[in-house]
């Protein structure tokens, strides 16, 4: 369960992510007569990796830190999935977020598999020093798992191209050369990708535009609140100013801001920058996360952590389309609320998944040594995401359900596919 700011409600029906997920898991399985088998192996995680290791902090002493790596399946390709940096993070969270991962790469159809990892501190309160000890530390007692052929992790919550630069380095630096695939999400001087920074944010952006158009929605006039105003909500709110929206409220960790004329991004993000949170923002009327959620507006884009809208407050949802910029921000019970209001959800496994896909793109590049330009990276990845929407639209339809059921049979029937054509070894 996440940590709620703001003074909000802690109550959540879901105290356990992963056992969420597997309900969903089971739901789809059963639907759609899956191999005992299959689901079985999909009901677990393939390798589970939990290390506690010592780092020399900066006044001498030594602190010990838990991490995890976990793989959740690597049945259609090399596992994949960011590293978090968090206070809150947990075993069954980094479990549900890896098998979150496996279901994303299917719905999109890019050839890899599900991981996660995580370290369980809080990066905010760390010097560039201690994180960069914590990090390589980290990636020592990671490196049995991961590799470019095998597992490449990406940045997460807490987590920036620099310190996938530090993992880069310490993995080579084992190696004895240069390994550009073990990660992505690094910096471009390090073989990173143009538009990867951006890419998670733009694909919530490129899912709002056509999920509006599906609900013959003018984006042009719709108006956006955004939950987390961080690497995801951030982009995912300028670019959706750029297509004309009006951005009418921004949160962070440590609150929100809210103005029904409109805010403006880029001032927003330099108030952030100047003062590391967007509240007290000019012209704005203060409110939590919780009064954000619930605000008037046509687009929500939830882009902080998980659980974010539960049963309690899924009633109280005014928005028409929710867009998921974070990992599961919706839970089982507050999706069907959402569903029997009519209020659609473009699920994380869709919305966000521009991340995933520019690096597989990065991947790609760095393994052939070959390097695209911006516009190169952005067309393909709307691509991507137009192919993948209108293939879970088309199921949604077909199958009269929601975007999330959709989306879940067709990663789940890709997967099964995979998993009956390669057999069990031996």
């Amino acid at each position: 369960m996440v940590q709620r700011s703001q003074g909000e409600s802690a109550v959540c029906e879901a105290a356990n992510p992963f056992e969420g997920v597997q309900r969903r898991i089971d739901a789809i399985c059963e639907r759609m007569n899956i191999d005992q088998g299959i689901h079985a192996r999909l009901r677990k995680c393939e390798r589970e990796l939990m290390v506690n290791f010592p780092v020399r902090m900066d006044d001498g002493k030594v602190k010990v830190f838990t991490g995890f790596r976990i793989q959740h399946n690597d049945t259609r390709g090399p596992a994949k999935g960011g590293i978090r940096y968090h206070p809150d993070v947990t075993l069954d969270e980094t479990r549900a977020l890896a098998a979150w991962m496996t279901l994303k790469t299917a719905v999109v159809s890019i050839p890899y598999g599900g991981a996660k990892g995580g370290v369980i501190c809080d990066p905010k309160v760390m010097s560039q020093g201690e994180l960069e000890r914590l990090t390589r530390r980290y990636a020592s007692e990671i490196s049995i798992l991961i590799g470019p052929e095998k597992d490449i992790p990406a940045p997460d919550v807490g987590t920036n191209p620099q310190v996938m630069a530090w993992i880069m380095d310490t993995y080579s630096m084992n190696k004895g050369y240069s390994v550009l695939g073990v990660i992505t999400g690094k910096p471009l001087e390090l073989g990173g990708s143009k538009g990867r920074f951006e890419a998670t944010g733009r694909g919530c952006m490129l899912s709002a535009k056509m999920a509006a158009k599906h609900l013959g929605m003018n984006i042009k006039e719709a108006t956006v609140v955004v939950q987390g105003f961080g690497n995801v909500g951030m982009v995912a709110a300028k670019l959706l100013a750029k297509e004309g929206c009006r951005i009418i409220a921004v949160s962070d960790s440590r609150g929100g801001i809210y103005n029904p004329k409109g805010l403006d991004p880029e001032d927003v993000l330099r108030h952030k920058t100047e003062t590391c949170s967007v509240v007290g923002y000019q012209d704005s009327e203060t409110v939590t996360n919780a009064e954000l959620l619930e605000l008037q507006c046509d687009i929500l884009v939830p882009a902080a952590l998980e659980d974010e809208i539960y049963k309690a407050n899924a009633p109280n949802i005014k928005a028409k389309l929710i867009i998921e910029g974070a990992n599961g921000p919706t839970t089982a019970e507050a999706d069907e609320i959402l569903g029997d209001r009519g209020i659609t959800v473009i699920p994380d496994v869709l919305a966000n998944a521009g991340g995933v896909i520019v690096s597989y793109f990065e991947w790609v590049q760095g393994i052939q040594s070959f390097f695209w330009d911006e516009a190169e990276v952005n067309d393909k990845l709307q691509h991507v995401m137009a192919n993948a929407f209108e293939e879970v639209m088309s199921i949604s339809q077909h199958e009269k359900v929601d975007m999330r059921t959709a989306a879940y049979m067709l990663a789940i029937g890709r997967i099964a596919k995979a998993i009956t054509l390669r057999g069990i070894y031996p």
